[in-house]
């Protein structure tokens, strides 16, 4: 004696589509928003290292080391690179006599898919979808 099927399969294809798809979207979306993330970082990674290498020699104004920076960031194709802020200290003490630059960047960087996904799961949260602060520093020591 066989056994009849009582349930329907017709469909289960298509939820499980349904179901499936749109994780497959998100995870794809954040490997390509993080690694936009890593990208910001190394240009500000170097963009500060630029800005140590000019602030070490002698004669460099304040001035010419922001314009480096800022130079560097428009280069790597950062939006907002005119805005951020960037500190200049100079002669801060090392070990003995010896003295080094450093040089400061703070970055607001905005993720523009995964913002406005977690502002529709969360609307009442003002601080959701709110740009992070990346901050990228480097220390050159001066030469004498």
């Amino acid at each position: 004696m066989k056994m009849k099927r009582i349930r329907n399969e017709k469909g289960a294809a298509l939820l499980e589509a349904a179901i499936t798809v749109p994780i497959i979207l998100l995870i794809s979306v954040g490997i390509f928003e993080f690694g936009r993330a890593y990208q910001t970082w190394q240009v500000l990674t170097n963009a500060s290292r630029e800005g140590a290498r000019m602030a070490v020699i002698t004669g460099s104004t304040d001035a010419a080391v922001t314009q480096r920076v800022r130079d560097y960031m428009q280069a790597g194709s950062l939006p907002n690179y005119a805005t951020a802020p960037v500190t200049i200290q100079r002669n801060v003490a090392l070990t003995g006599a010896d003295t080094a630059s450093q040089i400061q960047i703070d970055y607001p960087f905005q993720f523009m898919v995964l913002n406005p996904v977690v502002r529709l799961i969360s609307p009442q949260d003002t601080t959701t979808g709110a740009p992070i602060t990346m901050r990228s520093s480097a220390l050159m020591r001066n030469e004498s």
